[in-house]
């Protein structure tokens, strides 16, 4: 599955700003099952970061379904006619996604108790299917769906949408979250994200959020932090 986007990104603000935050969790979901299969037999320790991250990651997914769910969608729904199945798809695609991530859930509950390599083993397929899946969702949305948020989201609803996004990130996060959408961004992306932040966020970033985002992909990736 290519990590590149659907659709053209600069066409519009809000599809290149989704096209950055489907990116980070295409990479996530990427590295969490080439991670979890690094993992030797019986090492709880690093059975228990990954699960930490792993839970980490699924919050922020939900957050993100959920706020696409109650607030894009809706805004969407009412101008469309043939189309409106395209975005009736994204929401049972969610729930899809949904059931794949139980599974995962409980695999992970069970490896990180005792790093079993048969158990690894399975959840390490687990979440690559989960990764498919997800990518698979992530480009028909993109494709899709995105072009006509686009055409007829405004301003209001979708700065609301960002606004929910931050509320439901612990303070703690922030950088960390910031970090995660900047990795992979364009020095062109990654100027225009960090211009619409407040200028204390971006004092912030420069001196302390950076070097908290390379310690924490050092402690999650370890020999794979660099890539």
């Amino acid at each position: 599955m290519t990590t590149s986007n659907a659709f053209d990104a600069a066409v519009h603000p809000y599809t290149r700003e989704m096209a950055m935050i489907h990116r980070v969790f295409r990479r996530e979901s990427r590295l969490l099952g080439e991670l979890v299969q690094d993992v030797p037999p019986g090492d709880t320790v690093r059975a228990r970061v990954l699960a930490e991250h792993w839970r980490q990651y699924t919050v922020g997914l939900h957050a993100h379904h959920t706020g696409e769910d109650e607030l894009l969608w809706p805004a969407v729904l009412p101008h469309l006619d043939l189309d409106a199945e395209q975005v009736l798809a994204m929401e049972a695609q969610h729930r899809e996604l949904d059931g794949g991530i139980d599974e995962v859930r409980v695999l992970m509950d069970r490896w990180r108790e005792r790093a079993l390599v048969e158990d690894r083993d399975e959840l390490a397929e687990a979440l690559r299917r989960h990764h498919r899946q997800l990518c698979a969702h992530l480009d028909e949305e993109e494709r899709e769906v995105m072009p006509l948020v686009a055409l007829y989201v405004d301003e209001e609803r979708w700065r609301a949408v960002g606004e929910r996004g931050l509320a439901e990130t612990p303070k703690e996060r922030l950088m960390i979250a910031l970090g995660a959408i900047l990795e992979d961004t364009s020095p062109e992306e990654r100027q225009e994200f960090l211009t619409r932040l407040p200028v204390p966020a971006r004092v912030v970033w420069k001196l302390l959020g950076q070097r908290r985002y390379r310690r924490e992909t050092t402690r999650i990736r370890g020999r794979r932090a660099g890539g």
